[in-house]
């Protein structure tokens, strides 16, 4: 078993993920087509919408933030809305306002702002498919049947 803490291992940035080191100042917009790990400093607006957004110890993001899922452990000022789910590990400090669809506050964070939990809206190509891949429903054809009731006595 492992003597290091959960929270260290995830606070190394993984292969796949972008970088902005502890030396790094970005000031203006940034677009992300892939996991994103910010270690230095960021001013303006970031968004990776399809991805993971992590602030690592280091950061600080004064920023607004669109990400499908947030892991803090430095500082945000700014408004944050993640698709999926935000975490504010124990070192971390967020303050802004929250709209997500699941948070995580570990204790020993700091968060100031409010927050709105949001239920996640399916993919709206994988629910056209779905939908084109049903067969139709039958209760139109029994609904018109002689002596049938109409359709919501039959779902009854």
């Amino acid at each position: 078993m492992s003597s290091m803490p959960p929270a260290r291992i995830e606070a190394e940035p993984r292969g796949g993920a972008a970088t902005i080191g502890k030396a790094v100042k970005v000031v203006g917009q940034i677009f992300s087509r892939e996991d994103l790990y910010i270690d230095g400093e960021v001013e303006g607006t970031v968004e990776a919408l399809e991805h993971k957004l992590t602030i690592g110890p280091n950061g600080t993001v004064r920023a607004t933030i669109k990400t499908r899922e947030v892991v803090a452990l430095g500082n945000i000022q700014g408004n944050v809305e993640a698709t999926e789910k935000i975490e504010i590990r124990k070192d971390a400090r967020l303050t802004g306002d929250i709209r997500t669809a699941r948070i995580i506050i570990e204790d020993g964070a700091y968060f100031k702002g409010s927050i709105d939990i949001v239920k996640p809206e399916p993919v709206k190509g994988v629910a056209a498919k779905a939908q084109a891949s049903a067969p139709a429903p039958q209760v139109a054809a029994v609904a018109n049947a002689p002596g049938a009731g109409n359709a919501s006595e039959m779902k009854r």
